[in-house]
């Protein structure tokens, strides 16, 4: 029997709805009052770094194990103690043992949408997509509604930056689109590897006439302080459109510019972090934020980067169907890269003392099947276990924020299979995320008919991540 290897991001509901609203959300005159105190609570020089794991991560092999179920459901993992009493995590996750009392598990998080398509765009949006396929948004993904309110404030020359892979950048491989809002609201995007030696921040591109004006595009791309200089002695950034000028300021704004270069950081510091796409992918969102940047969103996917064994039985993304890779090999690859880098930054964030004003949250679109499947892979043609698509339970985790944490938010059923305590919603993730940065996340924007859409429609900030 032939089984073909998930599609996954790449390509292109378990909880009623209404009863997730009626636990975790708000009515509509109960969100305008709660979001206006948001705004007005928030202090002005906040950020957010928001790592996404596109693919699914597997909870229950990373914060929500379940060492006494039944073979099936339970894995090859066993759970180690924290330095937090009752808080356990993964085995192959001993950097995150040692650094529990500074973030916070949410195990309850669920929506409905199983597909990655649909998953990515009930998450990334805050709102159920009119198709449950397909990653092209009906709506604005929150980081260009968070990029266009921010705007208003002038709060810094560059308010949204996306990390990512090289070939992964298009604005709709992860839903990122802007649907009825500007294309301004959209991501600066820098693709690529930081830690390779070659890497330079290239994605500029100009209004259409201008570039024999200001010289040839390749000698504008050859480092940011030729760029610089051609800009000055030209005079013609006041021709460029909004896009390239938000780009122009902010390759030639001091503060941002630095930002970028990772050459200043000490050997030590990169190390921790790790010396591949991940790691310095967030090393420079802790740049960026220190720098004055409010939204970054670092995407972890490929792991197998930079020198590291791509395995026959491992897959490129945290999708861990048995078709794709063998779920705890691949994850004794990824795992501790993953473990390294997370709390990397979490240490990093901490030390620096930008916990208060920094928040971080780690997610992906959604959990895996508790019950574990085996199938042949499509590379090793062997049967092997891995688990498929779960939107019914997800877990997460969230530091920084001038929050308490060493937390554990929610739990799920002995199987992992549904929330048993404190179900929430994306939204809920997003109302926390949009309170930190003092948004006003029931502001209403036009859609395309001229509608006013409020930023989230439902959903309240996690109460026991507010500072």
């Amino acid at each position: 029997m032939q089984f073909d290897r998930c599609p996954g991001p790449v390509s292109r509901r378990s909880f009623l709805q209404a009863g997730a609203v009626g636990v975790g959300g708000l009515g509509l005159n109960h969100l305008m009052a709660a979001r206006a105190r948001a705004a007005a609570d928030a202090p002005k020089d906040t950020a957010c770094i928001f790592v996404w794991l596109p693919g699914g991560p597997p909870h229950m092999e990373m914060y929500d194990m379940k060492p006494q179920a039944t073979s099936d459901v339970r894995g090859e993992f066993s759970p180690i103690r924290t330095n937090v009493p009752g808080m356990e995590v993964c085995e192959l996750l001993p950097m995150h043992a040692k650094v529990a009392d500074k973030f916070s598990i949410i195990r309850s998080v669920h929506h409905t949408f199983a597909d990655h398509g649909g998953g990515h765009k009930r998450f990334m949006t805050g709102r159920d997509p009119k198709e449950p396929t397909g990653f092209v948004n009906d709506y604005p993904a929150c980081g260009s509604m968070i990029s266009m309110m921010l705007e208003r404030e002038k709060r810094s020359d560059l308010n949204y930056v996306l990390m990512t892979d090289q070939g992964r950048h298009g604005i709709d491989v992860y839903s990122l689109g802007t649907a009825y809002l500007s294309s301004s609201t959209a991501p600066f995007t820098l693709a690529g590897d930081p830690s390779d030696a070659g890497f330079e921040v290239k994605n500029l591109s100009l209004a259409a006439g201008l570039e024999n004006r200001l010289l040839d595009r390749k000698r504008l791309l050859d480092g940011l302080d030729h760029l610089r200089r051609e800009i000055d002695g030209t005079g013609s950034i006041g021709a460029l459109d909004e896009l390239n000028q938000t780009a122009m300021n902010l390759l030639t704004s001091g503060a941002i510019r630095q930002a970028f270069d990772l050459s200043k950081e000490p050997e030590q510091t990169k190390e921790r972090y790790g010396r591949h796409a991940w790691g310095y992918r967030a090393l420079m969102a802790r740049r960026l934020v220190e720098a004055g940047c409010p939204f970054v969103t670092v995407v972890l996917e490929n792991p197998f980067v930079s020198g590291v064994p791509f395995p026959k039985d491992g897959t490129y993304n945290w999708d861990s169907h048995a078709v794709n890779c063998h779920l705890f090999r691949d994850a004794r690859i990824r795992f501790p890269i993953y473990d390294r880098t997370v709390t990397a930054l979490i240490e990093d964030i901490y030390a620096r003392g930008l916990d208060e004003r920094v928040l971080v949250v780690v997610t992906g679109e959604f959990g895996r099947t508790p019950r574990l499947e085996y199938r042949p892979g499509t590379q090793t043609k062997v049967v092997q276990p891995g688990r498929d698509h779960w939107p019914q339970a997800m877990s997460m985790i969230v530091s920084g924020g001038g929050a308490d944490h060493g937390q554990i938010i929610g739990a799920t059923n002995p199987r992992g299979e549904e929330p048993s305590e404190r179900p929430l919603s994306p939204n809920d993730v997003w109302a926390t995320i949009f309170r930190h940065l003092g948004v006003d996340y029931g502001h209403p924007i036009p859609d395309h008919n001229g509608r006013p859409m409020p930023i989230l429609s439902d959903g309240e900030p996690i109460r026991e991540l507010l500072g």
